[in-house]
């Protein structure tokens, strides 16, 4: 699982944005490594564990000639309070890491495979993501 190898502070501000703030991504917007790509085209928050999920969804239709790239890092910790809990008594403890994703963001990126399978291989992975997805190809 992806994960930085150090941050700054173990606990992040939770950085709630309002439904209509949430904007459209201006980084990562186009294909830039791969022939495919997979783009989000709506805000969500994908967790380390979905990203590896779906890496492990797609290297299965890349075989060895495939070449997959994962164009997000989740950066972002995140913390929860046990079950049964009771209010107050201080903010929960780091459970791990998440990117926050808005639209319009390339995910992954895929090459050196038939089209049919890059599509095919591309769709598994948006099935794993709790944003939807669109598959989009490199404009020659």
């Amino acid at each position: 699982m992806l994960f930085p190898k150090k941050v700054k502070f173990r606990k992040w501000h939770t950085m709630r944005l309002h439904p209509d703030k949430r904007g459209v991504a201006t980084r990562a917007v186009d294909v830039a490594f791969g022939s495919f790509g997979l783009k989000a085209i709506s805000y969500g928050r994908i967790t380390s564990n979905q990203i590896e999920a779906a890496r492990k969804a797609m290297s299965r239709y890349a075989t060895k000639n495939g070449k997959i790239w994962i164009r997000i890092f989740p950066d972002h910790p995140y913390t929860e309070k046990p079950a049964e809990v009771k209010m107050g008594k201080g903010k929960g403890d780091p459970q791990g890491f998440f990117v926050e994703i808005f639209a319009g963001r390339i995910l992954f990126e895929i090459d050196g495979v038939p089209e049919a399978s890059a599509r095919e291989a591309l769709r598994k992975a948006g099935t794993k993501l709790p944003v939807k997805t669109r598959i989009v190809s490199r404009e020659h």
